[in-house]
């Protein structure tokens, strides 16, 4: 058996903040940032051009008609040698966490759909939402000025917090640093009124100001997003043609926080002849949930799939989202020390 496991997330960047080589790296990334008034667009990075599906996924609709490079693609396969393994098991690990420094992760493959779209529909803002140190938030924030586009972050905090200065602490950092306006809104008010509704009070009151905002959903999930991940797997189906991962892979194991991501992995696994088991770990919401939300995007494809076909969702909340107990924490350092692999401990 052979297993390949999606690391979709950076570490924890509050655990690097107060390392002076990486403030003066984002200073240096600031600065670079500010020195064209236009992005150029030539080819490679930050590249828009057409995009082509992979023939097994030429039946959904709509189809993306273009896409920018955001990321350092494609991201490397590697095996895992963990210690007592079953025999003939093998389990291989997908960086995507080394997408790039500042738009790394899984967000990027979502963004680099995301955001052909907000400049097609002329744009000239971006409006999405998250957790006070989301990363999905932070990619955005950077994707945006990369565009010479607006982007205002609603972040999500405690009730004690929501009326104070939430510093420049983590991802803060970053988007504070690419100009992102943050507004904050408390756990409480977030649960009332829903992310949705959050996005499009703000870009009501965006277009009474004149702006042109395009609204991008919590993580980057929705249908068009979701063809990062399909996409991603055309990249998978190529690096075992390569010789990774030998004759294939029988399962896929990923973190689900919004459901975009497995959404893409799956479907993508399903119609094409990669054929591998999703397995998805629900870090937030119940596993209920996101099977309903990913038939959403799958509907959105007019995929024509039932979303507990293709993929199995198990409840890995614990204590809360981003909250770790003692033993996992521990359980990270073994790995750790065991493998060289630090393992995410927030997405």
């Amino acid at each position: 058996m052979c297993c390949v496991i999606l690391r979709p997330c950076t570490f924890a960047t509050r655990a690097i903040i107060t390392n002076k080589g990486f403030i003066s790296h984002q200073n240096k990334l600031i600065s670079s940032l500010m020195e064209a008034d236009q992005p150029k667009l030539v080819g490679g990075f930050l590249a828009k051009k057409p995009y082509y599906p992979p023939s097994w996924a030429s039946h959904l609709n709509p189809i993306p008609s273009h896409t920018y490079s955001l990321g350092h693609l494609p991201t490397p396969i590697h095996k895992w040698n963990l210690p007592g393994l079953p025999k003939d098991t093998e389990v291989w690990i997908k960086r995507d966490d080394v997408s790039g420094m500042q738009l790394s992760g899984n967000k990027v493959r979502k963004l680099e759909f995301l955001m052909a779209d907000a400049t097609a529909h002329d744009a000239d803002c971006i409006i999405t939402i998250g957790g006070i140190q989301s990363n999905h938030c932070r990619a955005t924030a950077v994707a945006a000025k990369y565009l010479n586009l607006d982007c205002y972050l609603i972040l999500r905090t405690s009730k004690l917090a929501v009326d104070k200065d939430p510093g420049l602490i983590g991802n803060l950092l970053v988007e504070r640093l690419v100009g992102a306006h943050v507004e904050l809104v408390s756990k409480e008010e977030y649960a009332k009124i829903g992310s949705v509704a959050l996005g499009n009070l703000l870009k009501e009151r965006l277009l009474n100001q004149g702006r042109r905002p395009y609204v991008i959903p919590v993580g980057g999930s929705n249908s068009l997003g979701t063809w990062g991940y399909i996409e991603s797997v055309r990249e998978i189906e190529q690096q075992v043609q390569d010789g990774f991962g030998e004759s294939g892979f029988d399962d896929i194991v990923v973190a689900c926080g919004s459901g975009g991501t497995i959404a893409g992995l799956a479907l993508g696994s399903w119609l094409s002849k990669l054929k591998a088991k999703v397995h998805a770990f629900s870090v937030c919401d119940d596993p209920g949930y996101f099977y309903d939300y990913v038939q959403g995007l799958l509907d959105g494809l007019q995929a024509g799939l039932n979303s507990r076909d293709i993929v199995n969702i198990q409840d890995a909340k614990g204590q809360g989202y981003a909250m770790s107990t003692t033993e996992e924490l521990k359980f990270v350092k073994e790995i750790a020390a065991v493998t060289a692999e630090r393992l995410p401990i927030e997405c």
